[in-house]
């Protein structure tokens, strides 16, 4: 290998390089907590967050549809999937959770790429878009002694900015594949140059995270089976956020269901039992933090309301997104609503959107971090914060 092969391989080898030395990520973190969870794929809402009371809905799915019988009573109107009885209806009875039906974007593309990029980016349709400049990026940038991370192999569109922001994969939890001696090495050849303080510091973040995660997984695995997925990603995140990062986001793919999702069982509700698990132990983990923490889980788009030909659905509009959090007012479906009929569906196919994604996480930070409309417009050009009083 060439020196400058082995230089290349050895940089992207660090997972959490730090484009500004100067920044430590002591311990402990303070203030409130936020985390963003991206459910790449475009979930099926109205087979989660089920419209119990809505006869259009039984109509419109004769094989999919989740019984009034089956679904966990929320409200009159409002079901949830069974699948997620001992990890989420838990916290809905403690009302550390509400759900937003009716969310998304004004973006109509139905193009996961696109509208993935448009939540990601925060940024108006109309004009040109700073690929840039993400929002979580300018969340980071507005308050005041954050410490951000991105649970990703890669730094996701939410994070571009001019601030340095780490990300970590959570596939394994094996020893770093660069350490001791070989870690030595790569920081030597950058001696004296411009990146030498950020690969020393990504070392060390590095080092930590280990150590962290080590421990907490070995007292974990007394006579118990190993978490998988989301359910370990979610133990591995919760040990970070509690101690050193408060401003976070993830991404879970798999819930692009066009073939033969399921209903009560089967696919969808084996993805979406694996979430809500992994969004209960996230709460565990996180102890008495979880009362200062805000969970936010969306997804680029709904599904169509009707069921298609292969007992699946096709790429929507409106979703259900959730808040969740220890200090939340929840127990309650949140934001505007009409009923579930056909008269209301957007283009006679899918939920409309009532609820913009922009103003209703603006309105978190506006009501958890105390951030002025000026800020607010920094992070959300040309929307307006939406008070669901969740806060």
């Amino acid at each position: 290998m060439q020196r400058r092969q082995f230089l290349t391989s050895a940089a992207t080898a660090v997972p959490l390089l730090l484009g500004n030395a100067g920044r430590l990520y002591a311990l402990p973190v303070s203030g409130p907590r936020l985390l963003v969870v991206f459910l790449r794929g475009a979930y099926d809402a109205s087979n989660i967050v089920i419209p119990v009371s809505s006869d259009f809905y039984y109509a419109a799915r004769p094989n999919l549809a989740i019984a009034r019988s089956a679904a966990l009573a929320l409200d009159n109107e409002w079901g949830l999937h069974p699948a997620l009885k001992e990890s989420i209806y838990p916290l809905w009875q403690k009302k550390q959770v509400a759900f937003v039906p009716f969310a998304g974007t004004d973006d109509t593309s139905r193009s996961h790429f696109e509208t993935q990029d448009t939540i990601e980016l925060g940024q108006p349709i109309a004009g040109t878009r700073d690929y840039r400049s993400g929002f979580l990026s300018r969340t980071a940038a507005a308050l005041a002694g954050t410490t951000p991370i991105a649970f990703t192999g890669t730094l996701p569109l939410s994070f571009r900015g001019p601030q340095p922001i780490p990300n970590i994969a959570l596939t394994s939890t094996g020893k770093p594949g660069v350490a001791g001696r070989n870690a030595e090495l790569i920081q030597s050849m950058y001696q004296g140059q411009e990146l030498a303080p950020a690969v020393a510091e990504g070392f060390k973040v590095q080092d930590q995270v280990y150590q962290a995660i080590s421990a907490e997984m070995q007292a974990a695995n007394r006579d118990a089976v190993s978490p998988k997925g989301f359910e370990l990603s979610a133990r591995r995140i919760g040990i970070l956020m509690r101690e050193q990062f408060n401003l976070g986001f993830v991404d879970v793919g798999g819930w692009d269901t066009h073939v033969n999702q399921g209903g009560a069982d089967g696919y969808l509700a084996n993805r979406i039992g694996e979430l809500g698990r992994g969004l209960a132990l996230l709460a565990t983990t996180l102890g008495p933090q979880w009362d200062n923490t805000i969970v936010i889980v969306v997804s680029e788009f709904g599904r169509t309301f009707r069921e298609n030909g292969d007992r699946g659905t096709d790429h929507g509009h409106g979703s259900v997104y959730w808040v969740l959090g220890g200090g939340i007012k929840g127990g309650r479906m949140a934001g505007r609503q009409v009923a579930v009929t056909q008269a209301n569906l957007f283009q006679d196919r899918d939920w409309p959107v009532l609820n913009d994604y922009r103003s209703l996480i603006g309105g978190v930070l506006q009501k958890s971090y105390g951030l002025n409309q000026a800020q607010l417009t920094q992070i959300f050009p040309s929307a307006q914060p939406q008070d669901l009083a969740l806060i």
